[in-house]
């Protein structure tokens, strides 16, 4: 009999660990996969839209309308930034707080990104340390960032987000700022990873078409 019970549990063990374990492949590996191709076909749209159209200056819901560039993960990564910060956005890559201020603009540039699946595009959120660049490009300009600080902090703090990071919701910026937000620690969403920066530079596209010499700092 309790040999019967020790041989069900065990049983019961390696079934749950592979059902486990088929999860984490399908978190990591699948849903990255998928969003890497949305994000593919997003930044291509957006390229082109560049290239050929007129790109709106309020962009909807889910649509791309800037590059981030963090020369820290790497020369050449990138992602497109899409509008919004719901499931659905940030599917296809890291997504803009609505309301929040856009590239290049005194108040709040704030965006939040999945660090693991789902294309995990602020995966390696953590290495940034102050004085580190983050570039974002527009259709017409290059918006270079200084990262100041990196916090942790309880999901319901808002005020990372806030036109002044840290201040009220309502206030008035004092600068301008970029945020950028993720879940801590990897595979859980028990806190908020949140870097900050301060606009050290706005350069016109025509005058360094190939981008601002903070690219390179890698």
């Amino acid at each position: 009999m309790i040999r019967t019970l020790v041989r069900g549990l065990s049983e019961l063990a390696v079934t749950a660990g592979a059902v486990l374990l088929l999860f984490v492949v399908y978190e990591v590996w699948v849903t990255d996969l998928s969003s890497d191709r949305a994000q593919d076909r997003v930044a291509e749209e957006l390229r082109e839209d560049w290239t050929t159209g007129t790109p709106d200056p309020e962009p909807d819901l889910g649509q791309a309308f800037a590059f981030v560039h963090v020369p820290r993960f790497g020369a050449d990564w990138t992602r497109a930034v899409v509008e919004g910060t719901d499931p659905d956005e940030l599917e296809d890559g890291p997504g803009h707080y609505v309301g929040s201020a856009l590239p290049g603009e005194r108040g709040n540039f704030a965006m939040a990104g999945h660090r693991v699946g789902r294309g995990s595009p602020f995966l390696s959120l953590d290495l940034l340390a102050p004085g580190d660049p983050v570039v974002v490009e527009t259709v017409d300009a290059w918006h270079v960032y200084r990262v100041t600080t990196t916090t942790i902090v309880d999901p319901s703090e808002s005020s990372v987000v806030a036109p002044t990071p840290g201040g009220a919701a309502n206030g008035e910026p004092t600068g301008a700022f970029l945020t950028m937000t993720t879940c801590h620690p990897k595979f859980s969403t028990r806190e908020r990873l949140v870097v900050h920066g301060e606009l050290e530079d706005s350069v016109p596209k025509a005058e360094v078409p190939d981008g601002p010499a903070a690219l390179e700092e890698v």
